[in-house]
This record gives structure tokens, C-alpha cells and sequence, in this order.
């Protein structure tokens, strides 16, 4: 979020927590550095009490991200927070723990070793799906320019579903792409397969499947997509790759779904962006990117810098960070291993089930997703309804709960259907979601029942945080 010079609606200054005695007349700027320091003790009572109307993290069933870690996992990341992941001669064991990370990823993406895989950490899903999208323009370049396309003739673009996390978005403004964004309809909440050719010519860098999108937690046919290029590549003049932003699915699907062919086992599939910090089980503030092979990341993306001391190819968007989300990544993938994940991942996944189960036998909404493949639950409510509330109300009903429920309405050509999401995640046990199942209960009790005075429903109105 950007933040503006006049962005200052509360009090200029701070009162202090507790009851002070000869810190109580001392004026503490809110938006102006103090000018002397103030002790520990009371700067940390100042912050925590600042937060307190803050929702619960394990509440907010809007987000992806990871809200839950074990202890032993807090407290060695904790303990690594002052190490630069970007350093890799001061601290190689690091770099060393970095390199398993997108080993393992790449062995459970079936990463052909005889291409020479390659891949890296990053910020989060969205640096790495730059990543990805900034190979994907530098390879069309080249592949454009040895088939004789004036590649300067127009913008080269991107190929969609309008589905997309608005990282994609952010890709095609800061790199001058244009992106093509395929419609949904009710029939087909996935990448629409046969419109998807109309969207392709000379000048398409490539085409991106989405394994959990973010509006649904629907997936694409990213192996009907894969036939669909292979045909196309056999002929055309300039080849089309695919990229699977597997954000969320990433590190879910594989454990739950081994079967389901998304991943390198495809052959236009060139590259696999996720987050660690979604089902990876990670704190937010890591993500993981893998090429094919080296071919696939052109050599001009990676640069080899000189850094205190050693030499090292980096491609990251960002520099310095802490190493502590790679350590995290690490710790988690040793200490759960594939059964351990597959186990949390189906009980997140009979979670989800349960929740879209109780939502059914209320008659009141029809379901977009039940959870049986990603664990997110979107549902709408029904035409026939015959109720006075929206699904607003209900939000704002669970809110008052402490519930954290998103309401928006679907990408352009659906924006007409208003839909509510739950995301299901590790930290959302089954005695929490039969809490949530009481409190739904009693939300459609008391709005069914409710006095007020009703206007008409908000227009694309959004509710809550849908990325």
C-alpha cells in the first residue's frame, strides 16, 4: 500500500501504555521522528497496544499466507534474522540450505536432471513470477528475432486467464507487456482452452497456466493447455512456452494429487513459480522459481557479483533480505518430508470439505469450489434465495465474530456474481472450522431474523483482502 503526506488522521502524538508517572506529560510524534529515545520496555507496550484491534491472524480466512509455525521453527528463524541470504561467501552453509530448498522443489516438480534444472529463491510468489515472466520476454526476443518478426513492430504480450493474482498485472505495466487476459464464464472458471489461441500470435512471450487461482481456488487444465501449445508449437513460427504459476498449488497439489500431470512432466511447461509461505507452511516472505533447464533462463538475466569478498550468479529482483523465510523452508521440509506434508495437506483438504458441506445443507448458496482439489471453498448465494441480506451482511456478521471473510465479485464478464472465499489452511483445525460452521449458523439465524434499515447492495464492492 502506498501512503500519502496527508495520510496523518489520528492524534500527532502517542500516550503512553500503563500508568506512567514521570513519562505521563512526555509527547511522543506519531509522524515525526522523537527527538530523544525512549526506553524498551515502554516502546514495545506503545506498538503491542497500537495492534490491539488488529484481527487474528487465524482468523482471517482471506489470505493464503501461512499464519502458524511451530515453535522450533519460530525460534530458528529467529535466530537467523540478521543473516543476508544474498551473502553467500560470509555464509554459505546458508547458501548450501538455499540450494536443497530448490532441489527438493525441483525432484517434486519432476525436474528432468538432464536439462541442467536450475532455480532460486525469492521475495515471494510474486518476485518469482517476474522472474519467470522477464525469461519468458527475453526468450521470445531472441526467438522472434531468428524468425525474421520485427520485434519492435508492436508490444509483445501475455497470454491469461482473467483469473490472475494482480502480480501479473504489476509484470505487464513494469516490463511493457500487454496482457491478454482470457474471460471466464460459469462453464469454465479455469483458463477457457477453446478461446485460448485467439489470444496467441508471433508476438506472445507465452502462455500462463494457474494452479489455484486466486479469485476461486479453481485450477486451470494446465495438461490440456500443454496439448494445446505442443499442437501449436509444431507449426508456428514462433514457439509459445508455458509457465504454471503454481503460487498456491505448488507445494499442495504434489502431496495431495501426485498423479495430476501440472509440473515438468509436460513438455511446454519452461518454468514453475510458488510460494513457501503458503502451502510451503512458511511465514510470509518467501517464494521459489525453477527453470526446465538453463536454456530456459537466458544467460544476459544473470548477473555475477562481486560481494564482500566473493563472486556469485544472482537473477533476484531484490537484493539483501533475511535468510530466516529460507531457513524456515528448509526446517519444514526436513521435519514433515512428503508424508508429513501429504497428511497436514488432506486433513486441510477435509477441512475444507466439511465447511462447503455445512454451507450446502443451508440451502442458501451455490458452491464455485467445494475444496477437493485446492482447500479453498468460494460459493455464492443462490438466484431463489429469497433473502434480504448479501453475502456483505454475512461478512460483516462474521466480522463481529472476529471472523476475516472476503466478499468481491469475480474478474470482468462474471463481475455480476458476488462470491465469498474461504481459505483453508494448515491452522485452520477441525474444531476451529465446527466453530466457524456454529457461527455461520448463528450469522444466517440473526440476519434472517434481523430489524434494520436496508439499502440497495453495494456494486463491486470488495470485502476483505482477496490476495
Amino acid at each position: 500500500m502506498l501512503y500519502k503526506s496527508d495520510d496523518k488522521s489520528k492524534h500527532t502524538e502517542l500516550q503512553l501504555p500503563g500508568f506512567s508517572t514521570e513519562l505521563e506529560t512526555l509527547e511522543i510524534p506519531q509522524y515525526t521522528l522523537p527527538q530523544k529515545p525512549l526506553d524498551a520496555q515502554t516502546v514495545y507496550h506503545l506498538i503491542k497496544d497500537e495492534l490491539l484491534d488488529e484481527g487474528v491472524a487465524r482468523h482471517n480466512l482471506a489470505t493464503f499466507c501461512q499464519t502458524s509455525m511451530e515453535e522450533e521453527a519460530t525460534r530458528l528463524m529467529s535466530e537467523m534474522l540478521e543473516k543476508n541470504a544474498i551473502d553467500k561467501s560470509e555464509y554459505p552453509r546458508t547458501a548450501e540450505i538455499e540450494s536443497h530448498c530448490v532441489n527438493m522443489i525441483a525432484s517434486l516438480w519432476n525436474a528432468p536432471a538432464s536439462e541442467n534444472y536450475l532455480g532460486t529463491s525469492t521475495v515471494g510468489s510474486s518476485e518469482a513470477c517476474m522472474l519467470g515472466g522477464i525469461a519468458l520476454k527475453f526468450n521470445w526476443r531472441a526467438r522472434a528475432e531468428a524468425a525474421g518478426v520485427a520485434v519492435q513492430a508492436q508490444k509483445p504480450n501475455l497470454v491469461i486467464s482473467a483469473g490472475y493474482q494482480v502480480c501479473w498485472e504489476k509484470f505487464a505495466v513494469y516490463f511493457d507487456i500487454e496482457l491478454r487476459a482470457v474471460p471466464l464464464d460459469e462453464a469454465h472458471l479455469g483458463l477457457d482452452l477453446r478461446a485460448v489461441l485467439d489470444y496467441v500470435d508471433d508476438y506472445t512471450i507465452g502462455v500462463v497456466g494457474i494452479l489455484g487461482q486466486t479469485y476461486t481456488g479453481c485450477y486451470d487444465d494446465i495438461q490440456g493447455l500443454n496439448a494445446l501449445l505442443e499442437t501449436y508449437n509444431q507449426t508456428a513460427q514462433v514457439s509459445v512456452p508455458l509457465h504454471v504459476d503454481a503460487a498456491s498449488g505448488g507445494l499442495f497439489t504434489p502431496f495431495v494429487e501426485p498423479e495430476r500431470l501440472w509440473d515438468f512432466r509436460l513438455s511446454q511447461v519452461v518454468s514453475i513459480n510458488t510460494s513457501g509461505h503458503k502451502y510451503g507452511l512458511v511465514y510470509p516472505g518467501v517464494g521459489w522459481i525453477v527453470w526446465r533447464g538453463e536454456r530456459y533462463l537466458p544467460k544476459e538475466l544473470i548477473f555475477n557479483v562481486s560481494y564482500l569478498g566473493g563472486t556469485m550468479p544472482t537473477m533476484a529482483i531484490n537484493f539483501s533480505r533475511s535468510a530466516s523465510q529460507i531457513i524456515g523452508q528448509y526446517y519444514n521440509f526436513l521435519r514433515f518430508g512428503f508424508e508429513g506434508y501429504r497428511r497436514i495437506h488432506t486433513n486441510t483438504q477435509k477441512v475444507a470439505l466439511f465447511l462447503s458441506g455445512v454451507l450446502a445443507e443451508t440451502g442458501y448458496f451455490r458452491l464455485y469450489n467445494d475444496g477437493s482439489h485446492l482447500p479453498v471453498v468460494c460459493f455464492a448465494l443462490k438466484e431463489d434465495a429469497e433473502v434480504l441480506w448479501s453475502l456483505y451482511d454475512l461478512s460483516d456478521r462474521m466480522q463481529m465474530k472476529g471472523w476475516q471473510i472476503p466478499t468481491y465479485p469475480l474478474p470482468a464478464a462474471l463481475d455480476d456474481v458476488i462470491i465469498q472465499r474461504y481459505v483453508c489452511r494448515a491452522d485452520l483445525e477441525y474444531n476451529m472450522a465446527e466453530e466457524l460452521a456454529e457461527d455461520l449458523r448463528q450469522a444466517l439465524e440473526e440476519l434472517n431474523h434481523a430489524h434494520v434499515l436496508r439499502t440497495a447492495p453495494p456494486t463491486n464492492k470488495i470485502s476483505g483482502f482477496t490476495h
